[in-house]
């Protein structure tokens, strides 16, 4: 439906965000995620005001967990939504609501990619923010993580065969989505289990974000969104070369790593190589203990071994090798 908008800034940053990481093709069909709380709204204003200049083809999905008695009436606005802006709309609902979010997620995106295929849509775009970003930072530094763990929520990353999951709004602040969705008069709709403090996220994002922003930082989101940004760089570049070293070092009869080398290497990437070959011989992810302890036999004599992995196994000095036993 054409209608005439007024250009904001908001439209500025998501559209330079677009151009800058070269995230949507002219003319290419995309598959809107769109729940019906403020983010999803917003972006799918944002894009459907910005389809002259993009081109895009967009349709409208809509995923009900049934995990809210009310969820029907979220699917009725969306759907209402979608006529309003002249868009295809697509709804997929739960057979039975699923147990946990891990369960939710893999089952939202496994419909939104088999979706976008039988469209032939090359892109699903999400609805997250940098502010989703922060939390999910600081969720995961509490945790323990490294900065494998602050490399979150990227741009872009494959969701199936051709199709990639593209976040467009990883530039804004859920408080700008909000003042956005407020001035066009966007019909939000509140999802009660967000209210729910028993979920760490909820607590996340309802009390510690906006203590930080408070006390802190007033930009305390918007920069953790950016540290996230410039850890994806980096944890792909030492990555790449923890690799790198690792093909140089691995041998595979026995499962063994050449020690003298491995010695020589920095210690971020020595924790990286060792990681690998513990995960991969151990068939589950090391923990951050596991890895230390492998890396103080380094400098140990032949005959030394680690005794922290479970079933007896785990890696031990053997002549110039360390050798998965």
């Amino acid at each position: 439906m054409k209608h005439s908008i007024r250009f904001t800034a908001l439209h500025a940053r998501v559209l330079a965000d677009l151009q800058r990481q070269f995230l949507l093709t002219e003319s290419q069909t995309v598959v809107m995620a769109v729940s019906g709380g403020q983010d999803s709204l917003c972006m799918g204003q944002i894009l459907v005001d910005l389809t002259d200049r993009g081109g895009w083809h967009l349709v409208v999905a809509h995923l009900d967990h049934r995990w809210r008695t009310d969820s029907e009436q979220d699917s009725r606005v969306v759907e209402a939504l979608a006529q309003q802006w002249g868009l295809p709309f697509y709804l997929k609902v739960a057979d039975t609501a699923p147990p946990n979010e891990a369960v939710a997620r893999d089952w939202r995106y496994a419909w939104l990619a088999a979706l976008a295929c039988t469209l032939g849509a090359k892109s699903v775009v999400t609805a997250h923010t940098a502010s989703d970003r922060a939390e999910t930072l600081l969720f995961n530094l509490m945790r323990g993580a490294g900065l494998s763990g602050c490399a979150i929520l990227d741009w872009e990353r494959p969701l199936g065969e051709g199709v990639q999951l593209v976040r467009p709004l990883l530039g804004v602040t859920r408080v700008q989505t909000g003042a956005f969705c407020q001035q066009r008069g966007l019909p939000v709709c509140v999802d009660s289990t967000n209210q729910d403090l028993a979920h760490p996220r909820n607590r996340i994002r309802l009390e510690l974000l906006p203590y930080l922003e408070q006390h802190f930082n007033p930009q305390a989101s918007r920069h953790l969104a950016q540290t996230a940004d410039l850890s994806i760089a980096e944890d792909e570049y030492l990555t790449q070369l923890a690799d790198e070293h690792f093909t140089e070092l691995f041998c595979s009869a026995p499962p063994a790593l050449a020690l003298k080398p491995l010695r020589a290497l920095p210690l971020a990437l020595q924790r990286r190589v060792l990681h690998r070959f513990i995960s991969e011989q151990g068939r589950t992810r090391a923990t951050f203990a596991q890895v230390e302890e492998a890396r103080t036999l380094l400098e140990r004599p032949s005959g030394e071994r680690t005794s922290s992995l479970a079933g007896g196994q785990g890696v031990s000095v053997h002549k110039e090798w360390l050798v998965w036993v």
